[in-house]
């Protein structure tokens, strides 16, 4: 993964890693549609699941990354990961809503713990590549696209009560996150703040970032709550056309994700995150608005535009604060994924009021809000918004973090 040899197994291994505790945060949503048919739970009841797991970790994150960048705790990977998988193995068996909650809030504090630190270990074992960073992020990526799959070949077959039997990836993840914490020298993994960057706190550029990074979370969430039961109602097939929405909007992050870090050594990450901004209103409004099969194309091409930013969001967002690495990683790498669960129960409230369309064709406009607040951002260390050429026109590389 990537040129550098010497970051190859740390970033192979933290990639894994990574996928096996992002899957708790796709099987939250792929639970969604058995709590709806097992449970009868209506659309604001099973959007605050969602909260439930998102709240905590909303909340809790910046924390977790404030003290990160104070002392560092590598420690949090393996027993993080424990956690986000216990949340959901015991959603299934807990028998009332609120046990229920307390389940899933769990898995979010997991999340939460996971990330910040997750960001700045992988920041020192890329060594300031955004190519090895993509492949980071890519594992989470595959850990969202498998969650649908698992929770639906596990619950399908054994019904809510086998949930148990997800915590398996959590095990594998904490051998993961073990291996890939004694592939890193000491010395650099124990690091606590800059982790070698240099330079001031633009917290003008990353407070809108942040914001464009919560107009993409609500858009991703929402979906992630709403697709698989917007594509049985579109489409028919029961629990089979679900599944494979729900798969599709996560699958295609991994080509997005992958195209992202190889876009931001071509041209500037600003540049590239701007362009997949735009391009996300127009594939949500096919999503929502494209009649019959056709949705599943545009389930793609949203996904794809929703994942190019996402690695670029972490190191942006790293480098706009080269001081505070891990309070940047804990808002752009998790709070990316979490707040927009505060959202989802207004979606589903006005899903019960109206229609579960009607309620996604707010998401539609959120994109271009995104896009508005990026629009004044340089590159980090940059004095000019265009990038120079080099002869034969190709743009040089943006400068590494």
């Amino acid at each position: 993964m990537g040129r550098n040899t010497g970051a190859g197994r740390p970033i192979a291994l933290l990639s894994w890693g990574h996928g096996c505790v992002d899957i708790y945060q796709g099987a939250v949503a792929a639970l969604l549609p058995f709590f709806v048919s097992e449970r009868h739970y209506g659309y604001a009841a099973a959007s605050g699941i969602v909260l439930a797991a998102s709240l905590l970790s909303s909340v809790i994150q910046p924390l977790f990354g404030a003290l990160t960048d104070k002392v560092a705790m590598p420690w949090l990977l393996p027993v993080s990961t424990l956690a986000g998988g216990l949340g959901v193995a015991l959603s299934g068996v807990s028998g009332g809503y609120a046990l229920t909650l307390a389940a899933v809030a769990l898995t979010g504090i997991g999340v939460a713990a996971y990330h910040p630190e997750s960001a700045r270990v992988a920041r020192i074992a890329s060594r300031g590549s955004h190519t090895s960073m993509s492949w980071f992020s890519l594992g989470g990526n595959l850990g969202f696209a498998a969650a649908p799959l698992l929770v639906s070949a596990v619950i399908a077959t054994g019904g809510l009560g086998a949930s148990p039997l997800l915590a398996v990836p959590a095990l594998i993840g904490t051998g993961l996150c073990a291996m890939a914490l004694r592939s890193l020298p000491e010395a650099r993994a124990a690091r606590t703040r800059r982790s070698g960057a240099a330079g001031e706190n633009d917290w003008a550029s990353f407070a809108r970032l942040s914001g464009a990074i919560v107009c993409r979370s609500v858009v991703f969430v929402g979906l992630s709550a709403f697709v698989s039961l917007y594509a049985r109602q579109r489409v028919g097939g029961g629990n089979l056309a679900g599944t494979a929405a729900l798969f599709l909007l996560y699958l295609g992050g991994a080509a997005g994700t992958v195209a992202g870090g190889k876009l931001a050594d071509r041209y500037r990450r600003v540049t590239v995150v701007r362009w997949s901004y735009a391009l996300t209103g127009p594939a949500v409004a096919g999503l929502v608005l494209v009649p019959g099969p056709g949705l599943y194309l545009f389930i793609a091409l949203t996904s794809v535009a929703l994942y190019v930013p996402f690695s670029l969001h972490v190191t942006l967002g790293q480098d706009y604060l080269p001081q505070r690495v891990g309070t940047a990683g804990g808002v752009t790498l998790g709070l990316a994924i979490s707040i927009g669960g505060i959202a989802t129960p207004l979606i589903g409230t006005l899903a019960d009021a109206t229609s579960l369309r009607t309620a996604l064709l707010p998401l539609i406009a959120l994109p271009g809000v995104g896009w508005v607040l990026l629009r004044p951002l340089r590159e980090p260390g940059s004095t000019v918004a265009v990038r120079p050429r080099v002869a034969g026109g190709r743009p040089r590389s943006s400068p590494r973090p």
